[in-house]
């Protein structure tokens, strides 16, 4: 399947600040590396709230969300079914390029402890 378009995937300040050093992200999720699962965690934009509250609540650490333009991803993006979803997730199959970021948008939490990710939050 053709990946046009953008996804997105949360990141620690710390781990988005290395890859910019480094000129690749190899982060799976937190606390997991690239080599741990086989691929980065990414979602559609109409994913990136759940994922935020179902994993990353009380998560101590800076978070952003990282805005990824498709088109300009190095490795491969499989859309792939996963346990409970309704929708498939994008993964990428290889380290993610810091030049395929084209936003870094801080996820903070409401007042309640909810994150709330939006359209208007990102280009």
């Amino acid at each position: 399947m053709a990946v046009v378009g953008f996804i997105y995937h949360i990141a620690t300040c710390g781990d988005w600040e290395r890859a910019l050093r480094d000129g690749t992200y190899t982060t799976s999720t937190i606390g997991r590396t690239l080599a741990d699962e086989g691929f980065i965690h990414a979602a559609d934009l109409g994913q990136v709230t759940g994922v935020a509250n179902r994993y990353y609540k009380g998560v101590p650490d800076d978070l952003l969300v990282l805005v990824i333009d498709t088109e300009l991803v190095r490795a491969e993006i499989r859309y792939e079914e996963v346990a409970g979803a309704a929708a498939p997730y994008p993964h990428i199959y290889g380290p993610l390029n810091a030049d395929a970021v084209i936003a870094a948008c801080p996820l903070l939490p409401e007042p309640g402890g909810d994150f709330m990710f939006s359209p208007g939050s990102s280009p």
